[in-house]
């Protein structure tokens, strides 16, 4: 269903949620709301952007009746902690004078009390899930503003602010929502998306990595067992990719059954060679380029790249035994696609 929602910058954005099945179950992907790529790049400032859009979508997934609300987190331009998608269900985040926080996460830092009696009360009522990486934590020194701040535009500074902002964030959520059982601080997910975990794990969230929740539904291990060989991508892969991302649990998963792994990105960082179950990677780009450019064009250089990876698996393929090894540098060395 598409619609207008608040974008990461506080303008409208036209966005959208999906109804599946019986339309019991609604899905919101964060990014088509608070995603990165809505954030100008001249207005890159995580201690600034929201995820009010989030709950935005959140509520208007209740206004259809659904008993179910799957919440996919992935490249979000935020760093707030979901504090605008609970600002946008009805919660009230205030300072010590009693005044409501304006958005951004580099208010958390000021936040004194949540005052919860306005949310949503439909919540209550229905299964909320979020599909999350689960090496994402909110707060420490993995947390989500060192990890990903920088990424988003933070200088070192504001690394520094939105680390003690969301220190802060969790520590009023859990008292003032009374969570339990839940460590909002350093639990599984609770850094998805600029700390959107935590927030929607206040409001009683489950947080699933998203394997589960993504990859069952496509019969990933059924299909894994009748392939011959198995190719997955990543926009960037590199030492990251081992820390939750798909690619990565495909080829762990391929390995159960044997199946030789080939990873397609968009670009080949420090330990893209060195990710467990991955036997081969190539990278898209035929020349180097303007990132405008290669992501407009993406789905034609990944289609490219493929058939050139797999014509040199074919070329392989015909290769006499004795004959499938090349003299690199005056040393014998096995062939090769990497």
């Amino acid at each position: 269903m598409a619609l207008p929602a608040t974008g990461p910058v506080g303008d409208t954005v036209g966005t959208h949620f999906a109804l599946l099945g019986s339309r019991d179950t609604a899905v919101v992907e964060m990014a088509a709301v608070a995603g990165l790529s809505l954030v100008p790049r001249a207005l890159r400032d995580p201690g600034a952007t929201t995820t009010y859009g989030v709950g935005e979508l959140i509520r208007a997934a209740l206004d259809t009746g659904v008993r179910r609300i799957l919440v996919g987190c992935g490249d979000s331009g935020t760093s707030d902690g979901g504090a605008g998608a609970l600002q946008a269900l009805g919660a009230r985040l205030l300072d010590a004078d009693g005044f409501e926080l304006p958005p951004g996460g580099r208010e958390l830092t000021r936040l004194a009390r949540i005052d919860p009696s306005g949310l949503d009360a439909r919540l209550k009522d229905v299964e909320l899930r979020v599909a999350c990486n689960p090496f994402n934590v909110l707060c420490g020194e993995r947390g989500v503003a060192r990890v990903f701040g920088p990424q988003k535009g933070a200088s070192p500074a504001q690394v520094e602010q939105l680390s003690a902002g969301l220190e802060n964030w969790a520590y009023v959520l859990t008292r003032d929502l009374g969570v339990t059982g839940t460590d909002l601080r350093s639990g599984p997910g609770t850094g998805a998306s600029g700390g959107l975990g935590a927030g929607l794990a206040a409001l009683g969230a489950r947080l699933l990595p998203r394997f589960d929740v993504l990859l069952d539904q496509l019969d990933l291990d059924e299909r894994l067992a009748r392939a011959d060989l198995v190719l997955t991508a990543e926009g960037a892969l590199d030492h990251q990719t081992p820390r939750g991302k798909v690619p990565a649990e495909v080829a762990r998963r391929a390995k159960l059954y044997g199946r030789p792994v080939l990873a397609l990105a968009g670009t080949l960082g420090e330990g893209a060679h060195e990710v467990p179950g991955v036997d081969a990677c190539h990278g898209i780009l035929p020349a180097p380029m303007a990132l405008a450019e290669a992501l407009v064009r993406g789905a034609e250089l990944l289609t490219d790249a493929t058939e050139r990876a797999l014509r040199m698996i074919l070329l392989g393929a015909r290769l006499p035994v004795h004959t499938a090894a090349v003299e690199v540098s005056g040393t014998q060395r096995p062939s090769s696609v990497r």
